[in-house]
Order: C-alpha cells, then structure tokens, then sequence
C-alpha cells in the first residue's frame, strides 16, 4: 500500500485531522515516517490503529486505557489477564455511571412534575425548585452523561 498523507488517513478513516495529531501527541499514534517535503506519511498499519483506537473510543475507554490495550496489542504473545481485568474494571465505571443516570433521570422526572401546566415563568414549579432545592450530590466521574472516568 502506498503512503498515505494525513488529509487521506483522515478520510479514510473518517477521523479528523486534529485527533489523529493529538493521538500522536498522547503516544497512541506511532510517528509516522516523513516525506523529503516533511509530510507525515501513514500506511496500513496507522489506519488499522486508528480504527482500534476509535473502536475504543466509541467504547467510552479513556486514554489511559486505550494505551493500556495497545501495549497488548503490541506484544501478541504476552498474557492477557491485564487486558480482561482493565475490561472488568471499565464495566464496573459504566454499571456506576448507569446508576448515576438512573439516578439524575428520577431527579429531573421529579424536578419535571413540579410543572405540569404552562403558565408565567414566575408560576413555574420547574424553576421554583431549582431556585429552592438543595443540588444533587457531584457526580464521581465529574462530567456529563459522555465523561471519561
């Protein structure tokens, strides 16, 4: 396969251009080889990580834990019993932060049947009880519903 400059790995991979730099900043990315002009260029082995890395990525795994994984991925024949308990552990943040969900969405129904007809803003049961309401515990991952943990 021919190399491939950035601009092409990114719309074959239907990454942007500014992440495929900022994997190779974060050292999920290997450097690529450079052209006499001083062109970064990729071949199949940068489009086969940059898939993993996005698959674990639309996994909600933090960065943290994709090197993790790619180090395996690396070294094919070595145990894989860090691999399943990094996993183990990534099911457990997201059975919590279902729980935390679950929770906020009870907290919003609730806040929500403060208001059940439309009627002048200074009536609305909704803002009545953000403005007298005590706020929800912080959440741990610290973050809206896509956080990294």
């Amino acid at each position: 396969m021919p190399h491939l400059k950035i601009g092409e790995l990114a719309r074959q991979s239907g990454c942007q251009v500014v992440t495929i730099r900022y994997y190779e900043r974060e050292g999920l990315f290997p450097a690529p080889a450079r052209s006499a002009g001083n062109f970064r260029l990729y071949d199949q082995a940068h489009i086969e990580r940059l898939r993993f890395i996005r698959h674990c990525r639309s996994l909600d795994m933090n960065l943290d834990e994709i090197r993790t994984l790619l180090k395996f991925r690396d070294m094919p024949s070595a145990d894989c019993g860090e691999v399943n308990a990094l996993l183990d552990e990534h099911i457990h943040h997201v059975s919590e932060r279902i729980e935390e969900l679950t929770l906020l969405r009870r907290q919003l129904e609730t806040l929500r049947s403060q208001c059940s007809t439309t009627d002048k803003a200074e009536h609305c049961g909704i803002l009545k009880g953000l403005a007298g309401g005590t706020p929800s515990r912080r959440r741990k991952s610290g973050g809206h519903v896509r956080s990294s943990h």
